[in-house]
């Protein structure tokens, strides 16, 4: 169970660090009481190149889009988060594989040069990797890389060698086994991805009667996909509430704007009588309970 009594077959121990992490890194928008996201997430393509059973890429009508961000519209973001001072996390990951994208060392660099004081990570299958590009990655200006293994121990032992031969860390480099049993929930902490799972091979169905308790994932996250859209949460895999566009808005702009705060305002209350939040099935308040408490202090 987790600390909202829901039946979990598998915690992953990254969710504790990523607590204390999301704390540390709290900050205010300089010169306000405005809480500033602690994670950035940038879904920076439309495409993967896997398929997991329990991904919603499984439903036969998912599209994959090979499009990826356009540097302009990153360097926009990195630009106004290093006006705002952002020390928190911008995670590479989203509904995609980063390492697709042929220019995702630049995006790194300017990400770097921009916002000296953030922590850089990134969630990868590894499938492209090896040690040089490993290497370059941290090169570039990532400080945290999460391997998802999906193929079984033997993988899991060439990752780890090649972190070796690399000359990281294990706090540098997670390696994480995601090839366990269906009944250990495939090494994840899983979810319906807010109702998107109803046609994927592994099914989680949509919840026919809501959750009645809060959730925190708009209070301490900002989701930006590779088209500028901002999404509410990092789970709304169907883009069902969209917040602003960054392309036609500024950061700033869109965390601050009404629907951004009547999304808080609701779930801080535990009303999640919206889409998606009414199917989904996270209870989303595991980390985030400081940004909470921010904006109920504002709102």
């Amino acid at each position: 169970m987790d600390n909202n009594g829901k039946k979990i077959n598998f915690f992953d121990p990254q969710i504790t660090e990523k607590k204390k992490l999301v704390d540390e890194k709290f900050q205010f928008v300089p010169g306000t009481k405005i809480p500033l996201p602690s994670e950035v997430e940038i879904s920076e393509s439309g495409t993967c190149n896997r398929v997991c059973s329990f991904c919603p890429r499984s439903d036969p009508n998912y599209v994959d889009i090979k499009e990826f961000i356009r540097p302009k519209l990153h360097l926009k973001l990195c630009t106004e988060l290093a006006e705002l001072d952002f020390s928190g996390t911008i995670r590479y990951s989203g509904f995609v594989e980063p390492l697709l994208d042929k220019n995702i060392f630049n995006l790194l660099k300017s990400a770097r040069i921009l916002l000296t004081k953030a922590n850089l990570a990134m969630v990868t299958n590894g499938d492209v990797l090896n040690k040089t590009r490993l290497a370059k990655l941290f090169e570039s200006g990532l400080n945290k890389l999460f391997i998802s293994v999906y193929d079984g121990p033997q993988d899991v032992k060439k990752f780890e060698k090649m972190r070796t031969e690399a000359k990281l860390t294990e706090d540098e480099v997670i390696i994480r086994d995601r090839s366990l049993p269906k009944d250990k929930d495939f090494g994840l902490t899983i979810s319906n991805r807010a109702g998107m799972l109803k046609n994927a091979e592994h099914k989680i169905m949509p919840l026919k009667k809501k959750l009645e308790h809060p959730c925190y994932y708009p209070s301490y996250t900002f989701f930006m996909d590779y088209n500028g859209d901002v999404l509410m949460c990092a789970h709304d895999w169907g883009k069902k509430r969209i917040l602003g566009n960054l392309n036609n808005s500024s950061f700033l702009e869109i965390w601050t704007s009404q629907i951004a705060k009547i999304s808080r305002q609701k779930l801080n209350k535990g009303d999640r009588g919206f889409s998606p939040c009414a199917v989904c099935d996270v209870h989303g308040t595991l980390i985030g309970k400081k940004h909470s408490i921010a904006w109920k202090e504002i709102l």
